[in-house]
């Protein structure tokens, strides 16, 4: 017995040993980058780590380990004052002082930050902690805020004044951007002050995690060029963004139109929403319907006249129903680290549209996606010719006649290319639900072809064409379209 006790407690040593206390930092639980952090929460909890959630702005904590240790009152001044001055992140030092006390009490081995703007944290106290305290740092970069002198993108204004110092030789372009201000003349002591508070951390305390290797490759040319980065692609909920069958076109009028779907929060022209309004005036609207989930009530009030304008929603599977009723989803920003909606709508058998020289093109799926230049007569071009290619519908066997006649009923065409059926009645069935029949002059199918609207083809071209020359035209011959229509279901 004295022999097995050492042995035991040096198992329980080793266990002990390689699990980490972590906290995780955001500016806010929810969206996007608040999904990744409590992911992130959870998955070091499941692991058998200790963690924390904290962040400054957003709801109350509902779990043990979470807190946000900011107020709305103090997050309102900050913005405030950024607003004034341009000095983002240099102010909420009541908030950033009760974190600090709360990062001494629980001395984490690891910081995992996030976003660190939002009006909620200052950045000379944060950093200035973590350079004097011996714990690892890691930062997830989401956009490009850490490494200029003011805005968090730069592409769409094709703004290159980072790479060497912003506003030192021109005044910034986008001082009306996030995070907005009316100061013109702090962007260039902005950018000193990051670089200078950012790269307080050693190089061997601190990794950069950016969800594309387009954010990292960026991040290669900046100030923070001397901490090692990882590429972590950011990952999805397949339980809930998979096909998912529902109402959505019948609740929004949708048909049978080729539906483009887009989603964003908020909307703006970096995200494409000029292109997707330029798009609904330019497609015909008999043939094609487009989609915006995401649009805040003064856009929806501007744009509900030309297209499908949808507020935004939390409901991942209200999303998932959206992705699956589309049939391309179109991401025209050229500014996007890892935009979660591609890998979504990919996830729910929807194919993708998006721009090339972004981070989305790095994640989509190829076999899915189809990348064009940032060029709207391309994208347009592009959206038409797969609307010529058709859509595919999957659906598993069923014995209800009822949904068979629906199915028929919905149908423009009934191509049926069997060559060895005797008497195929599914080609009467669909006949008698009011819809033209195409199929070969094999077997008996010759037989059970009685409307006039109906072809029996004599190979694959032929009825090809005959396909063709019935949808251009749209419409059923009268003896197809004087027959009952069945129910829909």
């Amino acid at each position: 017995m004295s022999l097995s006790i050492p042995r035991i407690l040096t198992l329980t040593t080793r266990r002990y040993k390689d699990l980490a206390v972590y906290v995780q930092i955001n500016c806010v639980p929810n969206g996007s980058t608040g999904g990744i952090m409590l992911n992130e929460h959870k998955d070091r909890l499941a692991n058998g780590d200790t963690s924390y959630a904290f962040w400054g702005r957003g709801r109350s904590p509902k779990n043990k380990g979470e807190w946000k240790f900011a107020n709305e009152a103090g997050c309102k001044t900050h913005a405030l004052l950024d607003r004034l001055t341009g000095k983002h992140g240099f102010y909420s030092s009541f908030a950033t002082r009760k974190l600090l006390r709360r990062l001494d009490e629980i001395g984490p081995d690891v910081v995992h930050l996030h976003n660190i703007h939002g009006y909620y944290v200052n950045i000379p106290m944060l950093f200035g902690w973590l350079a004097e305290h011996d714990c690892k740092v890691e930062w997830t970069l989401h956009d490009c805020w850490a490494f200029t002198g003011h805005c968090a993108y730069f592409t769409y204004v094709k703004c290159a004044q980072w790479r060497t110092h912003c506003a030192y030789s021109k005044k910034c372009p986008q001082l009306h951007a996030y995070p907005m201000t009316y100061s013109p003349f702090t962007c260039s002591w902005n950018f000193e002050q990051k670089k200078k508070y950012f790269t307080l951390v050693p190089a061997e305390r601190m990794r950069l995690i950016t969800p594309s290797k387009w954010l990292a490759d960026l991040v290669g040319e900046s100030f923070l060029a001397k901490y090692p980065v990882e590429v972590r692609h950011n990952t999805i909920d397949a339980s809930v963004f998979k096909p998912t069958p529902s109402d959505f076109r019948v609740r929004y009028g949708i048909g049978n139109r080729f539906m483009v779907l887009g989603v964003a929060s908020p909307w703006s022209d970096r995200k494409g929403l000029g292109d997707f309004v330029r798009l609904a005036s330019e497609l015909d609207s008999g043939r094609f319907v487009i989609v915006l989930v995401g649009l805040s009530e003064k856009q929806i009030g501007k744009l509900a006249n030309i297209l499908v304008a949808l507020p935004k929603t939390e409901n991942k599977e209200q999303l998932a129903e959206a992705y699956s009723a589309a049939d391309v989803f179109v991401h025209p920003g050229v500014e996007e680290t890892f935009d979660m909606t591609v890998a979504e709508a990919q996830a729910c058998g929807t194919p993708v549209i998006v721009t090339a020289g972004s981070a989305c093109a790095e994640i989509s799926d190829s076999d899915a996606a189809t990348v064009v230049p940032a060029d709207l007569s391309t994208l347009k071009a592009t959206i038409v010719k797969l609307a010529r290619g058709g859509r595919v519908v999957l659906a598993s066997r069923t014995d209800s006649a009822v949904q068979l006649a629906a199915i028929y009923s919905a149908a423009d065409i009934f191509f049926n290319p069997t060559v060895e059926d005797n008497f195929p009645t599914v080609n009467l069935e669909a006949e008698a639900c009011g819809t033209p029949v195409v199929t070969y002059d094999t077997g008996g199918c010759s037989e059970t072809i009685e409307a006039p609207c109906s072809f029996c083809c004599g190979d694959y071209e032929a009825a090809l064409a005959r396909i063709a020359l019935q949808a251009y035209s749209r419409s059923h011959c009268s003896p197809c379209r004087n027959k009952a229509k069945a129910p829909s279901i």
